[in-house]
This record gives C-alpha cells, sequence and structure tokens, in this order.
C-alpha cells in the first residue's frame, strides 16, 4: 500500500525497514515507484550511518523516507533523528515478532527477515503507525534525567538490601539502628565502625559528637543507643565470618555513597531544568506532586497537545486501564502486561500521595477498599480517575482545583458525595 497526496505524488520516496542491533543493523529498502527490494547491512558506526543517509538524501533528492523500527529510542534512533527528510515509525517489538510467528509458525528469526518484515508492517498498516514525533530538547532532556535517576536510584536499593543481608549476619546492631540506609548518616557510621567490636570499644564522647555532627540532637535517642552498645553482646566473634563480611560491607558502603552523591546531582540538574518549561506549575500544583513527582508527571504528558486523542488513550498506553478479555461465555479482567513501566509508576506513585492531600481522592479510595479492592488495585483505579482529570486540566491548560471538581461531583449527583459527607 502506497500512500499518495491529491497530486498522485507518493508521501514518501522510500520506505525501509530496520532490524538493530548493538553493532549493526540489517536493512530492507523499497522505493515508492518500485516492486523491488534491497537488502544492506550498516555497521553500528557514526560515519556509516551518517554516509548512508547522505546516499539516501542523493539518491531520493532530499524527499522524506519512511523507516520502520522495532524501537522509539536508542542509540540509531539518536542518530536518525538528526535527518529532516527521515521519518520514524517506531512499533512494538512484540507487534513485530507476533507478525513473525503468524508467518513462521517455527519460530525461527533471522535478521534479515525481521527487516523485511518491519518494511512490510509500514507498507501494509501504516495508518496504524504514528510517526515519531520528538518533544522539544528541554522536555526530552527532563525525560531522560527522570528515567537514569530512577535507574540510579534502583541501583541504590539493591546496595541497600545486599548491605542488609551481610549485616544481620554478622553485625545486626548496624541494621537495627537506621531505618533509613540510604543517608550519609548510615555511610558514614558503618565507615567509622565496620564491625560490633570497633563500636563496643568507642568512647560514649566519640559516638555522642558523631551524631550531634550528623544532626541528630536528640539526647533521648543518643541515650538509648550507648545504652544498646553498652549491655548488646555480638551475634559472632567467628574471624572467618567478620573479616570478609567487614570488606564486602565497606565496599558497598562505597558504592552507596556514589549513588547518594549521583542522585543528588541528578535531583540538582531537574529542579534546575523543570521550572522552566511552561506546564511545570500546571503539574507542582497538584496535590501530593511537589519537586520529586511534578517533574516526573510533566514529562508523561509532554507539551504536544495533540500526543493523545483522548484520555482514554492515555490509560491505555500508560497501562492504568484494565484489559477485558472474552472468550464464548467467559469474560475476565486483568492489568495490561505491555506498557512503559516508569510511566505507570509515575501515575500510580502521584495517586498514592494524593490520597492523604485530595478530600475526594480519599473518599474514593475508601469506596474501593470498602468493595473489596486489595490496596494496589484502589490506588491503581484512583489513577485511572486522576488520569482522566489530569487530562482535562492539560488539554485546556486549566490549573486543577480540588473545589472546582468537588462542585462538579456535586452537579452530577455523584454518590461519592456521600463518602464525603459520612
Amino acid at each position: 500500500m502506497t500512500h499518495t497526496t491529491e497530486h498522485s505524488e507518493p508521501e514518501f520516496a522510500a520506505y525501509i525497514g530496520i532490524d538493530w542491533a548493538d553493532t549493526k543493523h540489517d536493512i530492507c529498502l523499497q522505493a515508492a515507484e518500485s516492486s523491488q527490494r534491497e537488502f544492506a547491512v550498516l555497521p553500528h558506526r557514526p560515519r556509516d550511518i551518517d554516509e548512508w543517509a547522505g546516499s539516501l538524501r542523493r539518491r531520493f533528492h532530499g524527499r522524506r523516507v519512511a523507516v520502520c523500527i522495532e524501537t522509539s529510542r536508542g542509540a540509531l534512533v539518536y542518530a536518525l533523528q538528526k535527518y529532516d527528510f527521515v521519518v520514524l515509525f517506531p512499533i512494538n517489538p512484540a507487534t513485530l515478532a507476533k507478525y513473525r510467528q503468524a508467518f513462521k509458525p517455527s519460530r525461527a528469526k533471522a535478521d534479515p527477515t525481521d527487516a523485511q518484515i518491519a518494511l512490510e508492517i509500514l507498507l501494509g498498516h501504516r495508518d496504524k503507525l504514528k510517526a515519531l514525533q520528538p518533544q522539544s530538547p528541554a522536555v526530552r532532556e527532563l525525560a531522560m534525567l527522570l528515567e537514569e535517576r530512577r535507574q540510579i536510584v534502583d541501583d541504590q536499593r539493591r546496595i541497600i538490601n545486599r548491605l542488609i543481608s551481610n549485616l544481620k549476619h554478622y553485625y545486626p546492631l548496624a541494621h537495627d539502628w537506621f531505618e533509613d540506609k540510604g543517608t550519609v548518616l548510615f555511610c558514614d557510621f558503618l565507615t567509622r565502625w565496620p564491625t560490633f567490636k570497633q563500636l563496643h570499644q568507642a568512647r560514649r564522647t566519640t559516638l555522642e559528637t558523631f551524631f550531634r555532627t550528623h544532626n541528630c540532637h536528640h539526647p533521648k535517642l543518643i541515650e538509648e543507643r550507648l545504652a544498646t552498645v553498652r549491655n548488646a553482646a555480638p551475634l559472632t566473634e567467628d574471624p572467618a565470618i567478620i573479616r570478609p563480611k567487614q570488606l564486602l560491607v565497606e565496599g558497598l558502603v562505597e558504592q552507596l555513597r556514589a549513588t547518594l552523591k549521583t542522585i543528588a546531582r541528578f535531583d540538582a540538574e531537574i529542579a534546575r531544568l523543570a521550572p522552566t518549561l511552561p506546564d511545570y506549575e500546571l503539574f507542582h500544583a497538584l496535590p501530593g506532586a511537589g519537586p520529586t513527582l511534578a517533574p516526573r508527571l510533566l514529562v508523561a504528558f509532554g507539551e504536544q497537545r495533540d500526543r493523545y486523542a483522548s484520555a482514554a488513550e492515555l490509560q491505555m498506553y500508560a497501562g492504568i486501564a484494565p484489559v477485558t478479555e472474552s472468550s464464548g461465555k467467559q469474560h475476565w479482567v486483568h492489568w495490561r502486561m505491555q506498557c512503559p513501566t516508569f510511566l505507570r509508576q509515575t501515575f500510580i506513585e502521584w495517586a498514592a500521595l494524593t490520597i492523604p492531600r485530595s478530600f475526594w481522592a480519599k473518599a474514593y479510595y475508601r469506596q474501593q477498599r470498602a468493595r473489596g479492592c486489595a490496596h494496589q488495585a484502589a490506588i491503581r483505579a484512583l489513577a485511572f480517575k486522576w488520569v482522566r482529570i489530569l487530562y482535562r486540566c492539560w488539554l485546556t491548560h486549566t490549573p486543577y482545583d480540588e473545589s472546582t471538581y468537588l462542585n462538579a461531583l456535586k452537579r452530577r449527583g455523584s454518590p461519592l458525595l456521600a463518602t464525603l459527607t459520612a
């Protein structure tokens, strides 16, 4: 299928399917006026990519070229976005895999075949594909900052879990003392006293000075910790256990320090960039958003008001909307498996924070629990409603107002109001 303009000129001079990889990319190309397909292998090197793009520009006289690729981000996508005549059509890898399986039940896979399948999807189903329309550099930078920060936070969580596991084997007191272990205080404590023996030998004044230096000025808490040290007994005195665990804990503490510094740098950059974007105040004023989730909500919606045709489209894309399946007389509902995980986490985490800060959100959550929903299911249902509300605010550039929404519920005669007044 070749799409044409009103002057019967092909919308694109050529159609290309790409199967990308780390070191090379398999390409299948078909010119608009031809039925012949050309296969090539493109090394993943900036100069080779630039030469290949230049050859396309010369061959098709600068006319637009459609490229289908099974990702919306990554090194090759970033490289191709700088060419104004290249229009990218990203597809879900699962789409290509199921298309391949439909015609190859044996599930045999070959890279040139995947490039050809991507081309066939582009030619036969382009009306179902959306061209990649990058947002402004500032929004894309903020999105990348937020996602990379989340990766570092996940790394920090893994390090802390390993620290906890190892401390329980030889030094449980250090684990018990600090509820929040993602802190400089926790790192400094383990660096200063990596074993119970060293802590037990420390002078009282040294411990008092340490805690006060780290902004712990509660005399009662300090006294309780000092009494614990005096009365506690070591879990083990076996050097065959203590020494290896000590070395491992010291190494993990160094890693934890690095993540804390990196997260702080990301936070500073996010705090600098986010307020400069036009829609920041729209999301910053939301209940429970603040400096952490306001930038994530901003990126979730973006700046292109035609990005989503409806709130339902965003709910489905984000994985907030449940999926209903049916077969014969049976039907069942489950949550979406395929979705941008970080985007779904953004809406769910924020929805949970609105419960103590929004009258109707708290009432709705309680209503869902009263109906038998588990905590997470109730939070997802709340997030579903919030997305619909936020979509309207975002579309009309109107800040959210709790009283306005409550009045709207009253006009509609919502049964939720009975819960609010109960």
